[in-house]
């Protein structure tokens, strides 16, 4: 799915050439910039290390290169990790005793912590102490080592899944939305001049259109239709270019793809426009709950074409009338009922 925000191993080489390097090169998400710079900004005057952040957000609204943000403003080192990644206790014991004073350590997925990684975090989190049990039954005994102050950075698409014991020990937690149209359109102008890519204007703000409010997905359409004008255009990205490349790439102007259509038809046409329970969309989409859930449900809601309710997904009219369907009023009277 080209507009699925998830990361690619295409993304991880792009990614590293578009991240901004400041946070005045970094655009959208207002709020938390300005929040983020008088916390910066007051533990460079303590010289402290900052308090540990929790970065909340869908997939590719830009917490890792917050992460990495904060660590260059701090002018200290990152060492980069994820949930899934650290299986042993040892994994983070390696990792922590490796950090230098003042350092980040940043852990992308969190949600996904093995509980036992969590309980060795708590006391390096609170007091800088790793607990560490050597041996096994009744010669077993515990070594603590003093670890380097650090600010442990989390990044998480789902918080409701991290433990409240481990949420309670960030000082700070920052949630990160969907971008406006007008900072999508900033951040491909950006990427173009890097990537030395011509875009004019049209071009750029259909990309935007269809980038689904996220920048991830927007650099990547971004190179889509750079490729698409190098073969059949001019080499320049213009409205019509832009235009035919997305509808070769079945990516719409809002930028639907059409798993996303089989969705909203799937309720539509097969369960009256519901409600439908999750298990059952999954199953008459081949889809994985998950992939439903966390991926594609969210934009759909974001643009206001599902409705959650206690008995399930509902399609709303506006979905309907982007499909170009008929909405009976007929077919929702059963939610009133």
């Amino acid at each position: 799915m080209l507009t699925n925000p998830q990361p690619t191993i295409e993304d991880f080489g792009l990614d590293a050439t578009l991240r901004p390097r400041k946070l005045s090169e970094y655009q959208g998400q207002n709020k938390v910039k300005e929040n983020l710079k008088i916390l910066i900004e007051a533990a460079r005057q303590r010289k402290e290390p900052i308090e540990h952040v929790l970065l909340c957000g869908a997939a590719g609204l830009g917490k890792t290169t917050l992460a990495h943000i904060i660590a260059s403003e701090m002018g200290v080192g990152i060492k980069v990790t994820s949930g899934p990644a650290i299986e042993r206790v040892g994994d983070l014991g390696s990792i922590l005793t490796n950090l230098s004073e003042g350092d980040v350590l940043f852990i992308d997925e969190a949600h996904r912590l093995n509980k036992l990684i969590e309980e060795v975090l708590y006391p390096a989190m609170e007091d800088f102490k790793l607990d560490i049990v050597i041996g096994k039954g009744p010669s077993a005994r515990t070594l603590q080592l003093d670890l380097p102050h650090f600010t442990l950075i989390a990044a998480t698409t789902r918080p409701s899944l991290l433990s409240s014991p481990l949420r309670s020990r960030f000082g700070i937690t920052f949630r990160l939305d969907f971008y406006q149209l007008a900072d999508i359109a900033k951040i491909l102008n950006r990427s173009a001049r890097i990537l030395n890519i011509q875009a004019d204007q049209e071009g750029t703000e259909l990309i935007s259109q269809s980038a689904r409010f996220t920048p991830r997905v927007a650099n990547r359409l971004l190179k889509r239709v750079r490729d698409y004008a190098q073969v059949r255009g001019q080499g320049k990205i213009t409205g019509p270019i832009t235009r035919e490349a997305l509808e070769m790439l079945e990516v719409d102007s809002l930028g639907l793809e059409p798993i996303d259509r089989q969705i909203l038809k799937a309720i539509i046409e097969k369960f009256d426009g519901g409600p439908v329970g999750l298990q059952a969309l999954a199953a008459a989409t081949n889809e994985e709950q998950d992939t439903i859930e966390d991926i594609y449900e969210p934009y759909l809601m974001q643009l206001g074409f599902i409705g959650r309710t206690p008995r399930g997904r509902t399609a709303t009219r506006v979905a309907y009338e982007h499909l170009g369907l008929k909405y009976l009023d007929s077919a929702q009277d059963k939610l009133i009922n």
